[in-house]
């Protein structure tokens, strides 16, 4: 009987939003992300004379988890996750309610300046594991002289607030290399090329997971804002601003970019802060401000994707996940013959060796099954 080769766990193609996404090139996620990544926290900062951090964490949080459930579904992905993407999904939303409430218990002690250049240390580390070439080692170096000469850190200041600072920063190299891991596998734990939606579903359902988690903490914190309706909004918009937007340009940043990458090109969000302060708040950059995002740009465009062994580059007009299929390289003038059928007669030892040498199967004996073999045209002519 014929193969069909029918996979029966085929994959529905993307629809137009995924196709639309796919066409977009993976940087131009990071200005979306850049702009709110720093607004989000700005919103939170003033927020804090009326609610407390864990509050703020809490209704962040919380109103990042209602978005999300009320855009898509995530619980709907639960049934079909394999158990060890189900460990990913819980381990996620811990880090997520786990690395929000320590960034705001920092900035409500520290300069936010301090805490974000503190936080891009692991960001450094991760992307010098990716680095495999002297020249992505010189990148590194340049986008992370930049961000110090951008940052101007002084570890001054409460200790606790420290503490609270780099307990966030490991918190936000976990969140990369699980983000990155949900943003290129399926929650049944394939792979998903072609599917950039997959991975915000997961991060969706670990968002609820972090809700959860959060609220033995942040619950009582945020108890007042619930009697003030426009604190209650605010916070609802910091959850949009800081835990939506970001974390949702986040995924589809992850899935085209390799980790090293994508922990490299973060360099880029100081210096998009100190264009978004000249362009909106007006204040004028030094030439030391210039200096640094002369480096971090430097940085960005020295560096280079390391090649993928075992894989093809994806061409233009090739279908998701098409990228990773072996190469034909059968002559234009041949056709290939593939039989699938079951040998009735099972070919004895004595003929084969004179089925090999003559080139023939013996007589008497069947094809085996998935047999094939290449029979060149004699009407077309090679052409060497």
């Amino acid at each position: 009987m014929a193969a069909t080769g029918t996979n029966p766990r085929q994959i529905a193609a993307p629809g137009p939003v995924a196709r639309t996404v796919n066409r977009l090139p993976a940087t131009s996620f990071f200005l979306a992300s850049a702009v709110f990544h720093y607004l989000g926290p700005s919103l939170a900062a003033l927020l804090f004379v009326h609610v407390a951090a864990l509050g703020v964490a809490w209704l962040r949080i919380t109103a990042a988890a209602v978005v999300f459930a009320l855009w898509r579904r995530p619980w709907r992905i639960f049934t079909t996750a394999s158990h060890s993407q189900r460990l990913v999904f819980a381990a996620l939303g811990v880090v997520l309610a786990a690395m929000n409430s320590l960034f705001y218990l920092a900035i409500a002690r520290l300069p936010l300046a301090t805490v974000g250049a503190i936080e891009f240390l692991g960001t450094v580390i991760l992307a010098a594991a990716g680095a495999r070439t002297r020249r992505n080692v010189l990148a590194l170096v340049l986008a992370a002289g930049g961000v110090a000469v951008l940052s101007s850190v002084q570890l001054t200041g409460q200790p606790l607030g420290l503490v609270f600072a780099f307990a966030n920063c490991a918190g936000f190299m976990i969140y990369i290399m699980l983000g990155h891991h949900i943003a290129n596998t399926t929650a049944g734990g394939g792979d998903s090329s072609g599917l950039p939606l997959s991975g915000i579903d997961q991060l969706g359902l670990s968002m609820l997971i972090a809700a959860v988690a959060a609220t033995p903490l942040g619950l009582a914190p945020a108890v007042p804002a619930s009697t003030h309706p426009m604190w209650l909004l605010w916070g609802i918009g910091v959850g949009v601003c800081s835990s939506v937007i970001p974390y949702v340009t986040d995924q589809l940043a992850m899935a085209r970019l390799p980790r090293a990458t994508f922990s490299l090109m973060l360099a880029l969000l100081p210096a998009t802060a100190t264009v978004t302060g000249l362009i909106v708040l007006g204040q004028v950059p030094t030439a030391r401000d210039l200096a640094g995002i002369a480096l971090v740009i430097l940085g960005i465009a020295l560096h280079r994707d390391p090649p993928t062994a075992g894989k093809n580059p994806r061409q233009p007009g090739q279908g998701p996940g098409q990228a990773d299929q072996p190469v034909s390289r059968q002559a234009p003038n041949s056709r290939r013959v593939c039989t699938s059928t079951i040998s009735a007669t099972p070919v004895t030892p004595s003929r084969r060796p004179a089925a090999r040498a003559s080139g023939t199967m013996a007589a008497g004996a069947r094809a085996p099954r998935n047999a094939c073999s290449v029979h060149r045209d004699p009407r077309i002519p090679i052409h060497e």
